[in-house]
């Protein structure tokens, strides 16, 4: 995936209205490399069409990828190689490494609680909790590395949480007020306890989130539910503790980290003559 605005909006931030004063004082003109992007460590790759899109806005167009988002690779691996202005290659070099080490950061992460649920008919997904401008590349990071997305958007589909219960005045009101408003829309409904589950039950919500649950409360949800609505967990989940809930028999891991917490993926820019 690549977003050609966010891409432009970047380099012309890193440049400020001015130039590269360090490599224009310090590498000549005519001066020609090569450059690989490493990865230093195991991972998952996504943001690699970001990476080039940054080189190729700064006119370099002699570039060669060896992975594709979604791929597992060691320390040591070459993902990309470009050819061409060391100035230029100067120039993309910070941006194109944030948009790789951001996005392959968060479908490592991804990749690390897909697997820790991994035998379970639970799936990983992800929130809202993203960084402005860049939701849809962090959400396809999260399906490079396994995991489901959730909305992309406020009109994607309902999600009824406390702030619109106490507005509407209860679970059921509120629940009534999207459904006459927009039928044929998802409903979402959350709940912090087993009794708001079992009176929102009879409306037939399309989906229900248990709000910090404990893995005891989240095995009688499964069990007062029946199947009459997916469930998700959220709240008090960790790597740690994933695959207990994921047993439990809810549908999905609701985890806010893998967009807002994930660490950088690192991966440097190593020179070679041409």
């Amino acid at each position: 995936m690549i977003d050609l605005e966010l891409i432009k909006r970047a380099i012309a931030e890193d440049l400020a209205g001015g130039e590269d004063i360090t490599s224009i004082a310090t590498v000549a003109g005519s001066s020609q490399i090569v450059a690989d992007f490493v990865a230093r460590k195991s991972g998952v790759i996504a943001g690699i069409e970001m990476a080039q899109g940054v080189l190729e806005e700064v006119g370099l167009r002699d570039i060669a990828l060896f992975v594709h988002d979604g791929e597992s690779v060691s320390a040591g691996k070459v993902l990309l190689t470009v050819r061409g202005d060391t100035r230029a290659i100067l120039l993309a070099e910070r941006t194109a490494l944030n948009f790789l080490g951001h996005l392959s950061g968060i479908a490592t992460l991804t990749r690390a609680w897909v697997d820790a649920i991994d035998g379970t008919s639970c799936k990983v997904r992800d929130t809202r909790k993203t960084t402005p401008g860049m939701r849809l590349l962090e959400k396809a990071a999260v399906v490079a590395g396994g995991g489901t997305n959730h909305r992309l958007s406020l009109s994607d589909a309902a999600l009824i949480k406390d702030n619109h219960i106490a507005a509407a005045g209860s679970i059921t009101a509120a629940f009534m007020k999207v459904r006459e408003k927009y039928p044929t829309s998802e409903i979402e409904i959350e709940v912090d306890t087993l009794a708001q589950l079992q009176e929102i039950l009879p409306l037939k919500p399309d989906l229900i989130l248990l709000d910090n649950m404990s893995i005891e409360e989240c095995k009688q949800a499964v069990s007062i539910t029946k199947g009459a609505a997916m469930l998700e967990a959220s709240g008090g989940l960790s790597i740690e503790n994933a695959r207990a809930y994921a047993a439990t028999g809810v549908d999905y891991l609701a985890v806010g980290a893998l967009t807002h917490s994930a660490p950088n993926f690192d991966i440097g820019l190593d020179f070679r003559e041409v």
